[in-house]
């Protein structure tokens, strides 16, 4: 499987702002989660919260190569 680039600082920025929107989820390739955080409003800002956590850790998710442009 092929790793996608994903600059981790605009990343970041995103998912303070938009982390509820799932929009980080989507810059990240991960469309079904995306549109289930979209849904939920990020699992009722719990969702988000770790998810800004994990990015902000540069956490390894699937898929995902971290750069820093």
């Amino acid at each position: 499987m092929v790793n996608k680039k994903v600059n981790w600082t605009s990343t970041l920025i995103i998912s303070i702002f938009l982390g509820s929107l799932g929009v980080d989820r989507f810059i990240m390739g991960h469309i079904g989660l995306g549109i289930l955080k979209l849904i939920t409003l990020g699992g009722c800002g719990v969702w988000a919260l770790i998810d800004i956590i994990l990015i902000a850790t540069k956490h390894q998710f699937k898929g995902v190569e971290w750069v820093e442009n």
